[in-house]
């Protein structure tokens, strides 16, 4: 390494220089880069496919494909997605291919922020990667199912990166710590154990979260003493709130588990979800629209109140607002999961709008049509039409539906709650066949 390199990598972040050179110097993802597994072995071997890493910030998806860089005896590309284009990928692959033809020598190309390519972008590596021009490794934070165009997934291994958990983030401050080449080994820090695990608690699984917190502390701090020392209270300062991920892939996995949880009436699920979503900065109003959504589809008749209990947490949010407003929603959240369960209501409506569907010429039968016009009755209109308050219970039987689905049923109420009764009124009233 020259001069000038050498001033780079000491100019550059505690995060950039501590990444893991090996693959033993890897911290997490045990489920794919431990012992045995897929992608450590295809590391090893340097018969690696095109693959796609995603997952969270900070948990080691570029840190692999710099190990990948380090150990392969193949070249090694690196583009960024936002700020490369179809031009650059163009003179990437020639370079690629001219070494396959004349060397032997296969090619690597690192895309960081991958799911920002656009179809056009996408499009332009589609025949190197099917040729084996280039061995292609994306790096996104997004769900590339959802992200990124289905031509390049379906021609990539997916592998998922997790966060860290406290005790990977606790050995990685440990080792910047230690490390005389790239980390403070060479300085007389005093970390205090309730600092190291005030950052490995708060990083949230993001070593690059940690590690930055410890290089604002040691910046930050004046010597005394000879040494540099790190008590909670510059530990806290120097990390101050705990990193809240919620990338839309997220956001819509919190919303799934938070709407599961309603409908499987476990209210410690649901009050631990919407308390994520709100920590992470998510619209209460989306939170309370799905309550009241699931208020009708997993409740419904069951519990007719809990629709009016769950609009009730709407108003207060609106006139209200938060704070004050969880305490109404999370009401409503433990009322819906309380509630005997039915999905009769939302059954009824496919049921019924799946009918009018195949149905939608069917005429209106004469003696339910509109009477309310001048020579309405020379039609037919109402001929025939019996008026339930005349008769006992203020019911009588008659046909409401066209000919040929005269017979049709929708809704079907269940065994459950205020439903259990309607069922017996039904019978008690002939109107249950």
């Amino acid at each position: 390494m020259d001069l000038f390199s050498d001033n780079l990598k000491k100019a550059a972040p505690l995060a950039d220089r501590m990444r893991p050179e090996t693959l033993d110097e890897v911290l997490g993802q045990a489920h794919i880069i431990g012992p045995g597994r897929l992608l450590r072995r295809a590391i090893e071997a340097d018969k690696l496919t095109s693959s796609i890493f995603f997952g969270p910030p900070g948990t080691g998806k570029s840190t692999l494909a710099h190990v990948i860089a380090n150990t392969t005896g193949a070249a090694f590309e690196k583009l960024n997605a936002v700020t490369s284009g179809v031009k650059d990928v163009r003179e990437v692959i020639e370079q690629a291919e001219n070494r396959l033809m004349l060397y032997d020598k296969p090619t690597y190309l690192l895309l960081d922020e991958c799911h920002r390519w656009s179809k056009a972008q996408s499009d332009s590596i589609l025949p190197a990667l099917e040729k084996g021009i280039i061995r292609f490794i994306g790096s996104t934070t997004e769900n590339p199912f959802v992200a990124m165009t289905s031509a390049i997934v379906s021609r990539c291994r997916v592998f998922q990166f997790f966060p860290l958990a406290r005790e990977d983030i606790a050995k990685a401050i440990s080792r910047a710590l230690e490390d005389k080449d790239r980390g403070y080994g060479n300085l007389n820090i005093e970390l205090a154990p309730e600092s190291l695990e005030h950052w490995s608690d708060i990083a949230n699984g993001d070593v690059r979260a940690a590690l930055n917190a410890l290089e604002l502390a040691v910046l930050t701090t004046h010597e005394e003493n000879g040494k540099i020392t790190i008590t909670l209270p510059i530990a806290e300062e120097s990390i101050q709130k705990r990193a809240v991920r919620c990338d839309e892939n997220e956001y819509y996995d919190m919303l799934s588990a938070f709407c599961k949880s309603l409908r499987g009436s476990n209210a410690n699920a649901a009050l631990f979800w919407f308390a994520r979503m709100i920590y992470a900065g998510v619209d209460p109003r989306i939170i309370v629209r799905r309550m009241i959504a699931h208020s009708s589809e997993d409740v419904g008749l069951a519990n007719p109140s809990v629709l009016n209990q769950t609009m009730a947490a709407a108003q207060a949010l609106e006139f209200n607002g938060m704070p004050e407003a969880r305490l109404n929603i999370t009401q409503a959240i433990i009322y819906i999961c309380e509630a005997p369960k039915s999905n009769s209501v939302v059954m009824a409506m496919g049921k019924a709008f799946q009918m009018a569907e195949e149905t939608y010429q069917i005429p209106v039968p004469a003696h339910l049509r509109d009477t309310s016009y001048r020579g309405a009755d020379k039609l037919g209109n109402g001929t025939g039409y019996k008026y339930p308050h005349d008769y006992k219970d203020h019911y009588v039987k008659q046909q409401y539906l066209p000919d040929n689905i005269k017979d049709a049923v929708f809704y079907e109420p269940s065994d459950e709650g205020y439903e259990k009764k309607i069922k017996e009124v039904r019978r008690q009233t002939g109107r249950d066949g």
